[in-house]
């Protein structure tokens, strides 16, 4: 079962930066992406070392594809990981681009 794991997000949209980042509590509202293959796409949201996580919605592939679907999807959390993947070992995809929609909702945890 072939599958990508994305790295860590923070509320920049960065994986690694200087500084303060990625302090900030985020709203992960859905996963747009420019994907070609056969069979069903599954992605899972993870939050830091795997602690929290959510299911999307899985999406069919199609070997030709003119529109990026949205996977809605509502996560909240510092950081975040998408993994993608799908069901079964012979089912391969191609992703062009990756979006995901993401807002800061607030400055850090309650006290």
């Amino acid at each position: 079962m072939p599958f990508v794991r994305t790295a860590m997000l923070d509320d920049r949209g960065a994986a690694r930066t200087s500084g303060s980042s990625g302090e900030f509590i985020n709203h992960y509202t859905g996963v747009r992406m420019r994907v070609i293959g056969q069979g069903n796409l599954n992605m899972t949201m993870f939050g830091q070392d795997d602690i929290e996580s959510s299911v999307l919605a899985s999406t069919p592939m199609q070997t030709t594809n003119s529109r990026s679907p949205f996977t809605l999807a509502s996560f909240t959390t510092q950081r975040m990981q998408v993994e993608i993947s799908t069901d079964d070992i012979n089912e391969i995809f191609r992703i062009n681009r990756i979006i995901i929609f993401a807002k800061a909702v607030a400055t850090m945890e309650p006290a």
